[in-house]
């Protein structure tokens, strides 16, 4: 029997987004016309009225950086106008752990009367761009958002894609929304502050999306592992550069931006890392998190007779010059099997967060990845067992 809607009225809507990434140094510098140039496109009224907010841990590092964003405003007040000081915002984890953070920077928007021709302009690490993004995309249904990310991290992956979130009830970025920021603008001069544990972080999305999209990029990470860790050198600006461009070309052409499907190859590692943080009390960071994720999506890849041995010795060797310690269940809360069974319950929220139907990446070859939808569960659990506990008899 046909069923008759008789009441049904339809259209297409569509419309196109641009997604635009500029690589700067000295954004706030009284001659770069970056963040002008992208605050002032056709369409918004002038003077243009932006709130700034700022990573707190960024701020400590950079105490002269308010004075530096006064100075630019100040410079180009027939075209710009600072709502008010800048606001920090508490760096890592705290800005994504429940809804404190997100609560206060909804006030200082509110305070503030920020309209939807107003800018939010974020300056801090991925947790930071997440929460302030999120806060952002609720006020008015969506004010607009200038992103500037300053960790590797959040310079070559997260600061670059176009989700917003934070952390409830246990669950990583339970709560969230979508949203393109006018411009992303990374300031590699942001990046000098930076200690060696944070460089190290971001090099783990690098690898990451080598290894599910570019052999090549991969190969050039093995052969640089020293020089990109090491500062003045020009092998961390050439790893941003690609990995960002990888990831900008896999959300504008992947076929999925918004995530309606089931395939997330851009989170191969992501299910067992989001679990990791969790259970060590976001004590182990997330860029180190996914590095163990990779390193037990491999083996496991391996286990079920997919990737090579000789490969995933190369995976789990870049990894470790890379400066990651894989051996980290002396750091999560849990002990022997009970860690085991929690850390898979990550494959659970995984699947949850996917829609209910479960689609994980696993490695064929390095640069070509596969999608399965089952898993072995004796074979997860060995992989994981001898990563964390850094025992690895092929």
């Amino acid at each position: 029997m046909q069923t008759m809607h008789l009441n049904e009225i339809a259209h297409s809507i569509k419309f196109e987004l641009g997604h635009r990434v500029y690589f700067t140094r000295g954004v706030f510098g009284p001659d770069n016309r970056v963040l002008l140039d992208q605050l002032t496109l056709s369409g918004v009224l002038k003077p243009v009225r932006c709130l700034v907010f700022l990573d707190q841990g960024l701020l400590e590092r950079n105490p002269f950086l308010i004075g530096q964003i006064r100075d630019y405003f100040g410079k180009y007040s027939s075209e710009l106008q600072l709502a008010s000081n800048p606001v920090w915002v508490p760096g890592g984890e705290d800005a994504k752990s429940g809804l404190n953070a997100l609560g206060k920077v909804i006030e200082a928007i509110a305070q503030n009367h920020l309209c939807r021709h107003s800018f939010v302009i974020t300056v801090g690490g991925g947790a930071v761009l997440d929460a302030v993004g999120l806060a952002a995309s609720l006020v008015h249904r969506g004010l607009r958002q200038i992103r500037m990310p300053t960790t590797v991290l959040s310079q070559s992956d997260a600061g670059i894609g176009i989700k917003n979130g934070v952390n409830w009830g246990g669950q990583k970025n339970f709560l969230g929304s979508f949203q393109v920021p006018r411009a992303v603008i990374n300031d590699f001069d942001l990046l000098e502050s930076l200690g060696f544990d944070q460089r190290r972080d971001g090099t783990a999305e690098a690898v990451k999306v080598s290894l599910i999209r570019d052999r090549e990029f991969f190969e050039w990470i093995e052969g640089n592992t020293r020089s990109i860790l090491a500062r003045g050198t020009d092998a961390m600006e050439t790893l941003i550069r690609r990995c960002a461009s990888l990831h900008l070309r896999q959300i504008a052409h992947g076929g999925d931006p918004f995530e309606l499907g089931t395939s997330r190859p851009l989170d191969f590692g992501h299910w067992l890392a989001h679990k990791l943080e969790f259970l060590s009390e976001y004590r182990l960071s997330h860029g180190h998190a996914v590095a163990v994720g990779i390193a037990v999506d491999s083996l496991y890849s391996s286990r079920l007779g997919l990737l090579s041995v000789d490969q995933l010795e190369r995976i789990l060797f870049c990894l470790g010059e890379l400066g990651f310690s894989l051996r980290v269940g002396n750091r999560l809360r849990l002990v022997g099997e009970g860690l085991i069974e929690s850390l898979l319950e990550g494959i659970s929220e995984f699947q949850e967060h996917l829609g209910g139907k479960l689609s994980l990446t696993l490695l064929k070859e390095i640069g070509n990845p596969i999608e399965v939808d089952e898993i072995d569960r004796y074979q997860m659990r060995q992989s994981i067992r001898k990563v964390i506990a850094g025992s690895f008899d092929f």
